[in-house]
């Protein structure tokens, strides 16, 4: 099966299940609107989960009509060229790739980084042969836009997909906002924010000037920033090792990914850094001051810090970020009978103020009917005793990020200890984010409320 054919097969199982949710929402709806009432506890309790799961849907359908839609317009090109190429050279032969399987799976007997060292380094041919077709390939089935050979190699991509998030921080929130395509050259993504709106209003009498207002905007720079990490490996390692490939290239991926979900949240745009969402201004601020601080006084001001981005930003917040012990507080926390306040989301729970379980990273459960994402890189070293976290409220769509497809993608061998037999591994990727395209999109509750958590 194809991937297009995979990728429709899954957009089908999506919309089915979208169907699915929306006709239990038509059901959990039928009796309070038979009666003229409103929704009971446990009736406003299935509403809200199948509310979620057709957001959800909802979210996963468009990716994947995206992607496909990408991946028809790459065929359609691809068959324009080769038409076009068939008509100026009638006699050459022209090479698929996008079928075939990859030079670097899992389960191939050639090591990706053997052969990117063998091919740059000793100039085996037999090497350079397998990574040029492995560039051809990522620049066919991953689109990547700067695949020159050997001036940066693209990682494959199984050993993308295999970067394990909880050996680091990870990038749970990078993930979770906006993902755009980095273009392929500049130094900055430039957006255009419209700073004055058109106006309407009543006509006063007929042929009367109507309300006209010039729109203006004001351009958004986003900075391109690289982030690199290097690694010393033995000749010998390279050259006679085994799966070097895994230890190494993982190691420098977790990290990369790791850095850059830490600036995207609290990054200070200085010494070429992301400009984070903790350091952008003109968010909405929420303060929570208290010296003893309880989960059931802290949640009205993540009610507090919601509203706010729905009241100026006109968009339902759909994303509350903090650290994993944060969550735990939450979850650890009870009311004057003893029962948790955040309870496991099975049997529908009555009168809790979220739903949710482990304290791992990704999403965890929600509270105020939204998604709760845990991060450990959320800062726990900030306020004047240093020992505050933060939690963010956001609009998740109006915080944008453009990276290189899997990136870090380059690699580069440098021999500056020839004489050891060592050989320099460097990683780079470059990316762009911006949280200031609508600043009201965020909200970050701060304050002596978040000082570390007694359990």
């Amino acid at each position: 099966m194809s991937v297009i054919d995979t990728l429709r097969a899954q957009l089908a199982a999506a919309y089915e299940a979208r169907a699915a949710k929306a006709a239990e929402l038509d059901t959990i709806l039928a009796a309070p609107e038979a009666e003229a009432r409103d929704l009971n506890s446990d009736e406003s309790i299935a509403f809200a989960e199948a509310r979620d799961a057709v957001k959800a849907a909802d979210s996963s359908i468009e990716t994947l009509e995206a992607r496909v839609a990408e991946l028809v317009a790459i065929d359609a090109a691809r068959a324009n060229h080769e038409a076009r190429a068939k008509e100026l050279a009638p006699n050459s032969a022209i090479v698929r790739v996008g079928r075939e399987e990859l030079t670097y799976r899992a389960d191939t007997a050639h090591s990706f980084l053997r052969d990117a060292y063998s091919a740059e380094v000793r100039g085996d041919y037999a090497a350079r042969q397998r990574i040029e077709r492995h560039m051809v390939e990522m620049a066919t089935e991953h689109r990547a836009s700067d695949t020159g050979a050997f001036s940066g190699l693209v990682v494959p991509q199984y050993l993308t997909d295999q970067v394990a998030p909880l050996a680091r921080a990870g990038r749970p929130f990078a993930d979770a906002v906006r993902q755009l395509p980095l273009p392929a050259e500049g130094l900055s993504v430039n957006i255009s924010r419209v700073t004055t709106g058109s106006t309407a209003a009543s006509q006063a009498t007929e042929n009367s000037s109507v309300s006209s207002t010039d729109m203006d905007d004001t351009l958004l720079t986003v900075p391109v920033r690289t982030i690199s990490g290097q690694q010393d490996v033995s000749r010998q390692a390279i050259e006679r090792g085994t799966g070097i490939d895994t230890v190494v290239v993982q190691d420098l991926l977790q990290a990369y990914a790791t850095q850059l979900d830490s600036q995207i949240i609290s990054g200070a745009g200085t010494s070429g850094t992301h400009t984070g969402v903790l350091s952008v201004s003109g968010i909405n601020s929420v303060t929570y001051t208290d010296a003893s601080p309880t989960a059931a006084e802290l949640f009205p001001k993540i009610a507090d810090a919601v509203q706010r981005v729905n009241s100026n930003r006109y968009m339902p917040a759909d994303l509350i970020v903090m650290h994993p012990r944060r969550w735990a507080f939450f979850l650890a926390a009870v009311d004057g009978q003893s029962r948790p306040l955040v309870t496991p989301n099975v049997n529908g729970p009555m009168n809790a103020y979220g739903v949710g379980g482990n304290v791992g990273a990704g999403i965890v459960g929600s509270l105020l009917g939204i998604p709760v994402l845990v991060d450990a890189n959320v800062p726990t070293n900030l306020g004047a005793s240093t020992n505050e976290d933060r939690i963010i409220v956001c609009y998740s769509p109006d915080l944008c990020l453009w990276e290189q497809t899997g990136s870090p993608m380059q690699l580069r061998f440098e021999q500056t200890l020839g004489g050891q037999l060592t050989i320099k591994l460097v990683a780079f990727g470059y990316s762009a984010f911006t949280a200031g395209k609508y600043p009201a999109g965020v909200s970050v509750v701060s304050g002596t409320g978040l000082a570390t958590p007694s359990f």
